[in-house]
């Protein structure tokens, strides 16, 4: 028996001995390095999204977190810009650019009312501090949970370099946290549309139920001909082309057209231009040549139209339409669009041409009366 005393003595004696050695251990390195560190409640879920990382650009800051301790009366949410620099630029910041949710924000102290969350706002532009700062209203609390600070407007101006900066969420309330934006150059993105364009003249055949711009087609053509026969005097014969223009043009395009000459003879004489050879330039309701002898321009006369209903106003084509103009001696235009063009719409894609010819029993005599229509699409890119 007084072995075994003995033995538990030692023992005791070495639990002891090695308590003594781990306290002296403990103060020797420190006794948070056994118990932990203490430290301030911190945010959780800390984030800032800008909505543009380009240096020197202006961006609005959406800050969420979530806090973990009610903020009290008279103590402060500060959100810090760059604490260790002067790199952002709030000058531009005003209380109307701050909002949030999970609290609500009032322009100024003096706005203080009823509600039992308010903050009011306080901006610092100044170096080294650019912060904008919300203090709780008098007899208010901001309670914990989920917040988000928007500072809108695209008032506060990035960082001049690229680069990595910190955010912080500190002032006088009990939790703080820091996160980062990233402050990167642009991407510059590149690409090409080569031009296109087609344009086509397609021939019209008659028909019980073929016009253009209400006449009926007496004749028909092809894409490179318009054969009016042998004119019967005092009859008048229309004739049309289909024009189709398929362009990525972003401003569109024109098409004009225009003879070379009068319809000519080989023995010199000549069918002129409508109206009685004064090439009228404002479409209007087809006449009768008049026919005066003596003066061959009465005659007979030659005239254009087009269907394409808005053509400088819908030029050919307002009031009932069946107007025909003459002074595509020099380029007249038929067809036009201010935009890309598919080649199939009317007005757009599509118009078609008329062409219209009337004699009286003065018109000279000939088998030959010939000229050439020209036609040019000009699209502007």
């Amino acid at each position: 028996m007084k072995y075994l005393s003995s033995f538990k003595k030692i023992s005791r004696a070495k639990q002891l001995g090695l308590f003594l050695a781990g306290t002296v251990l403990a103060w020797t390195l420190g006794l948070p390095a056994f118990l932990g560190t203490a430290s301030a409640a911190g945010l959780t879920d800390i984030s800032d999204t800008i909505t543009d990382s380009a240096p020197s650009y202006t961006a609005n800051h959406v800050i969420d977190y979530t806090s973990s301790s009610t903020v009290t009366a008279g103590q402060t949410i500060k959100i810090q810009f760059d604490p260790a620099g002067d790199s952002f630029d709030l000058s531009a910041v005003v209380a109307a650019d701050i909002s949030a949710t999970g609290m609500t924000v009032v322009p100024a102290i003096g706005n203080c009312d009823v509600l039992t969350d308010e903050v009011y706002p306080t901006i610092d532009s100044s170096a080294p501090d650019e912060s904008v700062t919300l203090t709780v209203c008098a007899g208010d609390t901001v309670i914990a949970g989920v917040k988000q600070v928007t500072i809108g407007n695209n008032h506060a101006i990035n960082p001049a370099s690229p680069g990595s900066y910190v955010i912080r969420i500190a002032g006088t309330q009990a939790d703080s946290a820091d996160t980062r934006v990233a402050i990167v150059n642009t991407v510059t993105v590149t690409a090409s549309v080569d031009t296109s364009l087609t344009f086509t003249v397609a021939g019209v055949a008659t028909g019980t139920s073929v016009v253009v711009n209400g006449d009926w087609l007496s004749t028909t053509t092809s894409a490179t001909a318009i054969p009016f026969g042998t004119l019967t005097v005092g009859a008048s014969t229309t004739a049309a082309q289909d024009l189709t223009v398929t362009t990525n043009a972003a401003n569109g395009f024109v098409v004009t057209l225009k003879e070379d000459q009068n319809l000519l003879s080989n023995t010199g004489a000549d069918i002129d231009l409508f109206k009685d050879g004064a090439a009228t330039a404002v479409p209007t309701t087809w006449t009768t040549p008049l026919a005066t002898l003596g003066n061959e321009a009465t005659y007979g006369h030659f005239g254009i139209t087009s269907d394409d209903t808005d053509l400088n106003g819908g030029e050919f084509t307002s009031g009932g339409g069946r107007k025909y103009a003459g002074d595509f001696n020099t380029a007249r235009q038929v067809f036009s669009h201010t935009a890309v063009a598919d080649g199939t719409t009317q007005d757009i894609g599509k118009a078609r041409v008329g062409f219209k010819i009337q004699i009286s029993a003065l018109q000279e005599a000939a088998k030959d009366y010939t000229n050439r229509i020209i036609y040019v699409a000009t699209p502007t890119f």
